[in-house]
């Protein structure tokens, strides 16, 4: 297993591989590897342990009542999956986990996890921080899904992207990752962005993307 690696997740953060090594070796764990395209957890399935990606990438995924499939994220190694949810009396998956590439999942049961948290200051304190950043983004997500419009998701994206000060925005996604993202068609996408750039809003060139009016763009994410 690549300690060094694991060192990098915010479980591990502030430890060295060698520390990461030490404190895994007074728990039981185990090493699942996954395949590309497999379903690894469906929403609804319980949380019984810490799970963290060690190699390869997963997404986190929703199907709304409509069949149409929206993704939540990419996770890629090294980080967590549904850490927020392991001691929460609902302790289940709020999404389906799905692999992207093949990989490997690092395994460590709900009592053996306690143990260890209970032992080290240091992974108490970023459990605690892992999942209050996990409710931030999962607060900003809902906010996201209840724009009703498509070019109003984009204009969120795009000023999330930008920040304050910035006009200047590097997209990050493929209109076929954007479309996903969005829980849209990919045609759909295309069209509100070309719409956003006849009506004044956006220069774009690419993946590189002008902001022209900011305040009109704020205005399309209340609508």
């Amino acid at each position: 297993m690549d300690y060094s690696l694991l060192s990098k997740a915010p479980l591990f953060k502030g430890m060295t591989p060698d520390e990461v090594k030490i404190i895994l070796s007074e728990v039981p764990f185990r090493i699942k590897k996954f395949q590309s395209g497999l379903m690894i957890s469906q929403s609804g399935e319980p949380v019984n342990g810490l799970i963290v990606v060690i190699n390869g990438v997963v997404k986190g995924e929703m199907v709304d009542y409509e069949g149409r499939v929206i993704k939540i994220e990419d996770i890629p190694a090294p980080g967590a999956l549904a850490s927020a949810f392991m001691f929460g009396s609902r302790n289940r998956f709020p999404v389906n986990v799905v692999a992207v590439s093949d990989g490997e999942l690092l395994l460590i049961e709900k009592p053996d996890f306690l143990k260890l948290l209970m032992k080290s200051d240091i992974l108490l304190i970023n459990f605690l921080e892992m999942i209050s950043n996990r409710s931030h983004f999962l607060s900003e997500k809902i906010k996201f899904l209840n724009f009703k419009t498509i070019k109003g998701k984009l204009a969120n994206y795009i000023l999330e992207k930008a920040g304050k000060e910035s006009v200047l925005v590097t997209v990050g996604m493929t209109q076929n990752e954007l479309a996903d993202f969005f829980g849209v068609a990919r045609p759909s996408v295309a069209r509100a962005l070309g719409d956003l750039e006849k009506e004044g809003y956006i220069e774009a060139k690419g993946k590189i993307i002008r902001i022209i009016n900011k305040i009109g763009l704020a205005d399309l994410t209340i609508e």
